[in-house]
């Protein structure tokens, strides 16, 4: 996405750390093996992390939003080309499965991509909530019946280690980074593959979920 003369900076800037820092440190084996193959230099692996969050009782920004709490996927990421939401979008609308309804969280720009989203957002019913945080967005992970990361491109998200921590399902493209995390072969899809991602949709909004798995995914990635 970017021009001949910041990429000639980024890439410089890359060089220039790795050869004259003290020490490298990554956050996934992913960025591991490239700082290995590009460079050869030693590294630190020092994986991303996430505070256990108190689950929230109170749905009241969940309601105010017109979702029914345990009957709706989650997105939450910066609206971008790399995160794919037109890619969630489109394989939601191909069958609404099982009556839920799809949220993405992320800051409404004023910018090409976003309104591409909104545009298809609207035609399908998905509900934009705009940037959220504290209350309302702990509300709206601990709610949510699955969580969904379409991404083309991550270093170790994040996103998807937060909604473990809610003990949310998670469903996310089979890229490395995302791999990395180490769940279920099937809670991966493959990226770009908007028919595979509609079968997942259709299948996790007929999965069963109980206290107990959603404890057990808690206590998985907080032992990770």
């Amino acid at each position: 996405k970017w021009g001949p003369f910041a990429r000639w900076v980024l890439r410089s800037g890359e060089r220039l750390g790795m050869r004259y820092s003290n020490a490298r440190i990554a956050i996934s084996q992913v960025i591991c093996d490239l700082i290995q193959t590009n460079y050869n230099l030693d590294f630190q692996l020092i994986p991303n992390g996430v505070v256990i969050p108190e689950l929230e009782s109170d749905a009241e920004r969940v309601l105010a939003l017109g979702l029914q709490p345990g009957r709706y996927f989650l997105q939450v990421s910066r609206l971008v080309p790399e995160k794919r939401q037109l890619d969630l979008i489109a394989a939601y609308r191909a069958t609404f499965p099982n009556n839920w309804k799809l949220a993405i969280v992320g800051r409404l720009l004023n910018d090409e991509y976003t309104n591409k989203v909104i545009e298809s957002a609207r035609d399908a019913g998905v509900v934009l909530t705009d940037f959220l945080k504290g209350t309302a967005l702990r509300q709206i992970y601990t709610h949510a019946g699955a969580f969904v990361l379409p991404s083309s491109h991550e270093g170790l998200p994040i996103v998807m280690l937060e909604a473990l921590s809610y003990g949310l399902p998670v469903l996310a493209s089979n890229i490395p980074a995302n791999i990395a995390v180490g769940l279920e072969p099937d809670c991966y899809f493959p990226l770009g593959d908007q028919t595979a991602l509609t079968r997942s949709l259709q299948r996790l909004s007929r999965q069963p979920q109980d206290d107990g798995t959603r404890a057990e995914r808690r206590r998985w990635v907080a032992a990770r």
